[in-house]
């Protein structure tokens, strides 16, 4: 999208709980990806905007640190009470901006307020440990500590959900933060941030700095923060990984995918295909936790048969009409990417059993691209091995389950992988043998509750903690151990 030049901005950065303009004079248009409309014009923020943001977090943190827990988990309980009570209308704004479907919307919003539930157990989460006689006369103790100043940097395909990842339960352990959210899904985090202050947040405590990659590098490159959590593509994941890392920053890099379901002979082929066509084709394939990758076993040419004509049957456009799955992808630009990707596919030899392309023509006002599936891929094809981040499902052909386990160690992705089937020592085998960190078994989206980590591996992930459950809570927090002797 092209940048343009403008005087007045409808979004503002927000510091210190004041809307604030930003010092860049640059802008970007936020379009509706349905339509084209333009819903509002995000700035260009500098390095002048992100110091100032830093500044009033390091401020704030020196009285939220010292806020007793329980005092920052009301604010906890209080947030969750909004963002239940605006359930609803926030839905609609990601449905506006991102183009999601609304049922799909609809559980990202919940799905993030059960960030905010996690975080508000603070009180439990931020207890240490102690230890009694750990020698004669001598006790031993570990307490947590919040880090300070922490970085978000968030994307375009969960406005909602993958923020309140991040900010809920970093303040909750004590940080103050600044998230730089997605240039092309900057409305709902600004909605977050007025429900937040609403909640009783103090000034300070939660700033927003929009804008681009200045603002990214200006936050990687602060000596005031203290830990940058992200979520993106690989090869932006691997660069704010690696120049974070190398300034003695904690860092959590959430990264690509190329997620495989393996489908069984003895699978139930309905359950298998709808599951598939959902993980596939909701959100227009736009997730880390997507199906693109379907491996075959066997002769089952049925389920083939099955799978193409669930996706026939896809109901595409606008995601507030409620029967509509496939949704439009963020931006043109990233169409004509994945247009590069299925030509790419067809003069490599697969064969394009369904052909999204005609969709276009048919929804010519927005982003759209119908469900598109190439079958017999081969895992050294382009489309085998790259993340394409749209509607487009690859299927692979395997003998058997270890033929099948071997094209998911071959992936350089690692964030999740399914079976279907009903035969549990194949459940075993792939439980032990495959090579990601989230597992499914029968099940489209094998995505973890907020309770437990959200756990890629291999090019998925660059870090050691991971976002969300016990993993979250030490990345916000420090320890500090206290060894007592009392024999005087």
């Amino acid at each position: 999208m092209a940048v343009t030049k403008s005087e007045t901005t409808v979004l503002k950065n927000f510091i210190n709980g004041q809307w604030v303009e930003s010092s860049g004079t640059e802008t970007l248009e936020v379009p509706n990806p349905a339509t084209g409309e333009v819903l509002a014009k995000v700035p260009i923020s500098t390095k002048e905007d992100v110091e100032k943001a830093v500044q009033v977090a390091k401020k704030a943190f020196e009285t939220w640190k010292n806020t007793p827990v329980p005092k920052r988990a009301r604010v906890m309980f209080t947030f969750h009470h909004l963002l239940n009570e605006h359930h609803e209308a926030l839905a609609k704004l990601v449905v506006l901006e991102n183009g999601k479907a609304y049922k799909e919307a609809y559980g990202e919003i919940q799905r993030g307020i059960e960030c905010v539930e996690f975080a508000a157990g603070a009180p439990t989460l931020m207890m240490g440990e102690s230890l009694a006689g750990i020698a004669e006369d001598i006790d031993s103790e570990m307490f947590r500590y919040p880090l300070g100043v922490v970085g978000g940097i968030t994307p375009f395909n969960f406005p909602m959900m993958v923020p309140l990842w991040m900010f809920p339960l970093a303040i909750a352990c004590g940080n103050t933060f600044v998230l730089k959210p997605s240039e092309r899904t900057p409305i709902l985090a600004n909605k977050l941030a007025e429900l937040f202050t609403e909640a009783g947040a103090p000034a300070g405590v939660l700033n927003i700095v929009h804008g681009a990659h200045d603002v990214v590098n200006a936050l990687i490159d602060h000596e005031d923060i203290q830990a940058i959590s992200f979520v993106g593509s690989q090869p932006v994941a691997k660069y704010v990984y690696e120049r974070a890392a190398a300034k003695g920053k904690r860092v959590q890099a959430l990264s690509g995918a190329k997620n495989h379901h393996i489908v069984m002979p003895d699978a139930d082929i309905e359950l298998a295909a709808q599951h598939i066509i959902s993980s596939a084709f909701g959100s227009a394939g736009q997730r880390c936790m997507a199906c693109s990758a379907v491996v075959v076993v066997g002769d089952n040419e049925k389920f083939v048969q099955v799978l193409k004509q669930k996706a026939d049957e896809l109901i595409i456009g606008n995601g507030l009409d409620e029967e509509v799955l496939l949704t439009p992808v963020i931006r043109q630009s990233h169409r004509e990417k994945v247009l590069g990707y299925i030509e790419k596919g067809i003069e490599e030899g697969a064969t394009l059993l369904r052909d999204g392309r005609k969709e276009m023509e048919e929804l010519p006002q927005g982003n759209f691209l119908g469900p598109t599936i190439f079958d017999h891929v081969t895992p050294e094809m382009t489309i085998a091995k790259e993340e394409i981040f749209a509607p487009v499902l690859s299927l692979l052909r395997a003998a058997d389950l270890d033929e099948a386990l071997a094209y998911i160690r071959k992936s350089r992705y690692g964030n999740g992988a399914t079976i279907y089937t009903k035969d549990a020592k194949a459940v075993r085998k792939f439980r032990e043998e495959a090579d990601a960190g989230m597992l499914g078994i029968n099940v489209g989206v094998p995505a973890t509750m907020a309770f437990f980590p959200f756990s890629g591996w291999k090019d998925s992930f660059y870090g050691d903690l991971h976002v969300n459950g016990k993993d979250g809570v030490n990345f916000y927090t420090r320890k500090k151990m206290i060894t007592s002797r009392f024999d005087f």
